[in-house]
């Protein structure tokens, strides 16, 4: 008779044996496809090809108009191994849906450098590609789309690198994903010219330095740029559209350039949890325990919250920015004067009051966005009924009157009287 430990050592090593076998039958070769060559370019034409294919030896394969490379819903769906492989114009559809096992519809393994995914259309439930510990990557115009009839935390990403370096995301679109670009301790990569919609974060960074972010658009997202744990990093000429929650939320981000980034109409969440958060204003601009980083040139427009500041987040560069017609301008929780000024240049406030007696384009007396009032209704939302009422003009001149009760809070010490020409210039260009 066997024992109960001879059962189970007989059940794991059935197990084993099982999985190996499966292991071994999912991974198809390309050579099982009717490739035809073209030069160095092997070419797939068109047809529907089924099973999970493995490239483990370097190649250069594109795929003819109606080429459909599709996995039944196991595994991933194309695992790149071997180093300089180019997919282009290929398009791949329903690979497995578990994320705990990595399912993607392109996996490039940490041997799989120099490897080039162009023009390339996903559309599937999990990961749409991943980049696992590999470097010298270049992803690029490519169309990920996840599954909208998935709970946003039960899809993928759908760009996912981690530990990810020297690499290159470039002009591509994801929509109904869980993120669209996220980057977990990857560092000196470039994320440029992207589009991301209907997401959770459009581009969400983890434990990264030295990347650039430049030029990418992201709209209808819970979060459009989620900056979080990193440094050194550059976002530049990015643009947040009608996103909720956030625009730009920096996360101990330190050492950081944020300049000339466009964010429009950041309002609260509508649905689920987000609409349940107290101080869940939707905030072009969150800094949270962030330091040492340059914030400037950047246009804030038309959200409930302008910036939002707070636990710790101090000696930082801010100037030439833009706050326009945001429901509030500034939210500042802490106790030390925050000077917002650069070299003698302040920001453009829509709601400024001051004048220019001498012509010099700033104002004649800072701009001081938050005061007892302020911090009262933060207190006691309530009293907002009484915004205009005259006891609360009594007090905000009682405060202005008698400066020793005075708080400290943010000041811009000299305000700019006009919205920064490079603001105008970008927002004739776009309307154009």
């Amino acid at each position: 008779m066997f024992t109960h430990q001879a059962v189970r050592r007989l059940a794991a090593s059935m197990i084993l044996c099982g999985l190996s076998a499966s292991a071994h039958a999912v991974h198809q070769s390309l050579d099982s496809l009717p490739l035809q060559t073209d030069g160095h370019v092997q070419v797939l034409p068109a047809g529907e090809y089924s099973g999970q294919f493995l490239l483990d030896s370097p190649i250069h394969l594109r795929c003819e108009p109606g080429a459909i490379l599709n996995s039944g819903g196991n595994g991933s769906l194309l695992t790149i191994r071997a180093p300089d492989v180019t997919i282009e114009n290929c398009t791949l559809r329903n690979w497995g849906t578990n994320l705990t096992d990595m399912n993607a519809g392109i996996f490039v393994e940490p041997s799989a450098t120099g490897v080039t995914l162009r023009n390339n259309d996903l559309r599937g439930p999990s990961f749409g590609i991943w980049l696992d510990g590999t470097r010298n990557v270049q992803v690029e115009g490519n169309r990920v789309e996840g599954n909208r009839d998935y709970r946003t935390q039960d899809r993928g990403n759908g760009i996912h690198l981690i530990n990810t370096n020297n690499s290159s995301v470039i002009n591509n679109q994801v929509q109904y994903a869980r993120d669209g670009i996220y980057l977990g301790n990857s560092n000196n990569n470039l994320i440029e010219g992207n589009l991301m919609e209907d997401l959770r974060f459009g581009i969400h960074y983890m434990f990264s330095q030295s990347n650039r972010v430049i030029g990418n658009t992201t709209r209808r997202t819970r979060t459009g740029y989620a900056l979080m744990q990193s440094r050194m990093l550059t976002v530049e000429n990015n643009r947040s559209e009608d996103d909720r929650n956030y625009g730009m939320l920096m996360n101990f981000i330190t050492y950081s350039t944020i300049t000339n980034n466009f964010v429009s109409n950041v309002q609260r969440g509508q649905t689920g949890d987000d609409s349940m958060i107290k101080g869940g204003e939707g905030k072009a601009l969150f800094i949270y325990n962030s330091l040492f980083n340059t914030i400037e040139n950047n246009h804030f427009e038309r959200s409930n919250l302008g910036i939002h500041l707070t636990a710790g987040s101090e000696n930082n560069k801010i100037s030439s920015n833009a706050f326009v017609g945001n429901e509030q301008q500034v939210k500042y929780v802490a106790t030390r004067t925050q000077e917002w000024s650069v070299d003698g240049r302040g920001n453009f406030w829509s709601d400024y009051l001051g004048w220019d007696r001498n012509d010099d384009g700033m104002g004649d007396i800072p701009y001081e966005p938050n005061d007892n009032v302020d911090r009262l209704l933060w207190m006691y939302p309530q009293v907002r009924l009484l915004m205009n009422s005259p006891a609360i003009q009594v007090l905000r001149w009682v405060q202005r009157a008698f400066p020793v009760i005075k708080m400290q809070g943010v000041q811009d010490s000299y305000p700019l009287m006009q919205l920064p020409t490079t603001h105008l210039i970008q927002r004739t260009q776009e309307a154009n």
